[in-house]
């Protein structure tokens, strides 16, 4: 290499050993290995490699992690899970030796349906067999069952649970990554198959409460009774019964001659009640006739009761000299009249009683009663 070039490499390499003079008198170019690298950085030079060590160390290795609100975290030791869940935050822990798996405690979902829906989520994908859900939502299809006569049902449930945190540990060490395939859709799936086994198809929409009912009781039953109680179970809800094509035909049917029969009913009963409400109508209105002749009777027999005595008590009361009384008082005003016109004409009945007959003779009037 030309001299110029080594001259140049020679000035761009830095020389650790400027001050030590070698024994060609020159400064730098003698003794280049036989110096300590570090003494060019000063005193401080120790602490900033180890610093520089400890952050390649927690770059490369990384030994801690985040638990999030929502999850504990399960600390694995050499294999072996400690029984205390990690609570949310930071939490450090030794590469190789140890582990932390964030768990989701979450409150869940698993539908079983076969209708299509659009996926939905909460953003959060960490945490065990959390490849099957999204964000806490896992779809699977119908239930498919036998009834009592042997014909397939299609079972639509929702079902809402959590794992129980303070067992979280204990859970995912017992039962595994899968523990909901093994606790939740196991007694889920079981469960079904015992209610609805009890009921014939046609029975089934008319039982819907009750199944419900059952389903949701014995299913919280059997996953309480497991040890620990794993799981919090918060509902499980009866959707949809889907029946076969014939059974839901016959069941329309059926339907269908119910409401005619009840139309029926309610066409007689209102009939029925119609003509009631006539028959009344007609008993008041003969009531009314009945009250209104019985009133119009009892006022002739009492206005002949009252007149028969009112005739008793004048014929007591007649005497004879009462009678000569009237006629005197008669002939009187007879005699007036004759002062008045002297061609009238009087009859007397016989033996004196009255009334008389006065006939006016000049005006040739047919008789007239004048007086009593």
């Amino acid at each position: 290499m030309p001299a110029d070039m080594n001259d140049y490499f020679k000035k761009k390499k830095p020389n650790l050993n400027m001050n030590k003079p070698d024994n060609t008198g020159s400064t730098g170019s003698g003794n280049r290995g036989g110096g300590n690298p570090l003494d060019g950085l000063g005193k401080g030079a120790p602490f900033i490699l180890i610093v520089v060590v400890i952050a390649f160390a927690l770059f490369a290795f990384k030994p801690f992690t985040i638990i999030n609100s929502g999850e504990v975290g399960i600390k694995v030791r050499t294999g072996k899970f400690d029984e205390t869940p990690l609570q949310p935050g930071l939490h450090f822990y030794i590469p190789v030796f140890q582990k932390i798996i964030p768990v989701n405690t979450r409150v869940r979902l698993i539908t079983y349906s076969n209708s299509k829906t659009s996926a939905v989520g909460d953003d959060y994908t960490r945490g065990l067999s959390s490849e099957s859900f999204e964000g806490g939502l896992k779809r699977n299809p119908a239930i498919q069952v036998l009834d009592k006569r042997g014909l397939t049902v299609n079972i639509d449930l929702a079902v809402l649970y959590s794992l129980k945190a303070s067992t979280a540990p204990k859970t995912i060490e017992t039962w595994g990554a899968s523990w909901e395939e093994k606790i939740i859709n196991s007694k889920v799936r079981e469960v079904v198959r015992d209610v609805i086994g009890q009921y014939t198809a046609e029975q089934l929409p008319e039982m819907r409460n009750q199944i419900a009912s059952a389903i949701q009781t014995k299913v919280t039953e059997r996953i309480s009774a497991l040890e620990g109680e794993p799981v919090l179970l918060s509902s499980v809800e009866l959707r949809n019964i889907d029946l076969p094509t014939k059974i839901k035909d016959q069941i329309e049917r059926v339907q269908i001659a119910k409401q005619d029969v009840t139309i029926a009913e309610q066409q007689k009963e209102k009939a029925k009640q119609e003509a009631q409400r006539k028959a009344e109508i007609a008993r008041g209105e003969a009531e009314r006739n009945r009250i209104e002749a019985q009133g119009q009777a009892d006022k002739i027999r009492i206005e002949a009761e009252e007149q028969s005595k009112a005739n008793k008590l004048i014929s007591d009361s007649l005497t004879q000299q009462l009678i000569q009384l009237e006629q005197i008082k008669t002939q009187a005003e007879f005699n007036k009249a004759l002062q008045v016109n002297k061609d009238a004409q009087i009859f007397l009945t016989p033996g004196g009683a009255v009334p008389n007959i006065w006939v006016d003779a000049k005006s040739k009037k047919e008789p007239t009663v004048v007086g009593q």
